[in-house]
């Protein structure tokens, strides 16, 4: 009994095993479970040195007593792996929504405090961070990091993200930083040009300039400053391997979104979602046959999500497979006409052969689709003996 004892002890304590942990903090009292202050700091205490990537989501609060026994918590744990000097590698922690009325001055400052902290002292192998949802603002904080996520970093309140002079500032205070995610609010020409400059001096150090720039935009946060193609120019003249990916959700407005996809851009991968209707006086198609095709030479990976079912873009959609040169993965959820679907793999098997994930869901106003699925598998049926790099997932659903 006592080697098999020995035996678990030395497996339960295996490293490969602590890796990576995951923390779902909602602030809540259980008399059944254990509080979620004491079961973060045990676990740091006791399994902290093996730990490389560490997750936490929370709960954002409604009460104030929830808020403080929150901060309690996270305050802690980073505490704790600072003490234990955790060989951290990556930190996400997301959907604080420090903007919320129950986090008070004292508790924001405790945890922004804990945080910087940590970056500065107990981070020293951190690469990656991910503060997606923090909504603060930008604290000064050097470290030496390859990977920042700052999606819906700053305050709803603040409106005019890219007139903040500190924002380019500070992102040119961390060296190392190769990949970068920002909301598209953040955007300007100061912001790319301190990028660009930034650039200048890793090639000076023979570092590794900025590779990679996701830019998330949405209904709900600005997105209509108006930022030059000069200043793109100028970056990717400094960051030549440089990949910029955009996401959009809900803009349905074509000047906007003229103003957001330049065609200096570098753009690898395009992601749109979109509902509207003809009474919203918008169409998709001038995105799919003007906009998108100033990166037939670039775009890899396109994603679309729209609610089209009062137009047509069957047309739009295979004119625009058909210029994009490098295309190697497409995803359309949308209505199309299920021909649309034999017309893209007869142009995958004859001119798109570097197209090798094609994943479509074809919308439907009937709530019974067994005749379509029927009539789909009837014009796949000669497609059955595909290349077997090719990775095709077709399906029908009803449009709820």
């Amino acid at each position: 009994a006592d080697l098999v004892s020995c035996h678990w002890h030395q497996v339960m304590h295996s490293p490969s095993l602590w890796r990576f942990r995951f923390f779902h903090f909602n602030g809540r009292l259980s008399k059944y479970t254990q509080s979620e202050y004491c079961s973060a700091v045990a676990y740091a205490r006791s399994l902290g040195v093996y730990l490389e990537s560490l997750e936490v989501c929370l709960c954002p609060p409604r009460k104030s007593s929830i808020a403080r026994r929150l901060e309690q918590t996270l305050t802690g744990l980073l505490s704790e792996l600072t003490s234990v000097k955790a060989p951290l590698r990556s930190l996400s922690i997301v959907k604080m929504e420090l903007e919320r009325t129950p986090w008070t001055t004292s508790l924001r400052s405790s945890i922004v405090h804990s945080l910087i902290e940590f970056l500065q002292t107990g981070g020293s192998k951190l690469t990656s961070v991910c503060l997606n949802g923090m909504r603060n603002s930008l604290p000064h904080v050097r470290c030496y990091i390859s990977s920042l996520d700052l999606r819906g970093f700053f305050s709803g309140s603040l409106t005019n993200v890219h007139l903040n002079p500190s924002v380019p500032c500070i992102l040119c205070q961390l060296p190392g930083l190769t990949y970068l995610t920002l909301s598209y609010s953040w955007l300007s020409d100061e912001l790319l040009t301190a990028l660009q400059h930034r650039g200048q001096q890793e090639q000076g150090r023979d570092g590794n300039p900025l590779q990679s720039l996701s830019l998330h935009s949405s209904l709900h946060e600005p997105h209509q400053q108006l930022v030059f193609g000069n200043s793109w120019s100028n970056l990717v003249s400094t960051c030549p391997e440089l990949k910029v990916r955009i996401t959009v959700e809900q803009v349905i407005d074509t000047n906007r979104l003229a103003r957001i996809l330049l065609p200096e851009i570098p753009l690898t991968e395009f992601n749109m979602t979109g509902s509207y209707s003809t009474d919203e006086d918008w169409s998709a198609k001038p995105v799919l046959r003007d906009l998108l095709p100033q990166y037939r030479r670039s775009l890899q990976f396109l994603s679309l999500d729209l609610r089209n079912s009062e137009e047509s873009l069957d047309e739009e959609l295979l004119g625009l497979v058909k210029v994009c040169e490098r295309l190697e993965q497409l995803r359309v959820w949308a209505f199309l006409d299920l021909r649309t679907m034999e017309r893209l793999l007869h142009m995958r098997l004859t001119k798109r052969s570097l197209l090798n994930q094609i994943k479509v869901r074809i919308y439907s106003m009937e709530d019974e689709i067994e005749e379509k699925e029927e009539q789909l598998e009837q014009i796949l049926c000669p497609y059955l003996g595909l290349p077997p790099e090719l990775d095709l997932y077709v399906m029908v659903y009803p449009f709820v």
